[in-house]
């Protein structure tokens, strides 16, 4: 065993940082997604229970 690293051992001494391509990340979509259906049929409900309320009214 010797005190000089050798090549093979310089290269395999650290794991490197590499930046990689930002991908899309769907699971971040796919959260966005549902919030925009959530808000989108709670509006829709409440447009409908507003209308039911103002036919019976008039």
């Amino acid at each position: 065993m010797s005190l000089i690293p050798t090549r093979r051992d310089a290269s395999c001494r650290g794991a490197t940082r590499r930046r990689h391509r930002r991908r899309l990340d769907w699971a971040g979509f796919d959260r966005w997604l549902d919030r925009v259906v959530v808000v989108v049929v709670s509006v829709a409900l409440l447009m409908g229970v507003l209308a039911l309320v103002l036919s019976l009214l008039i």
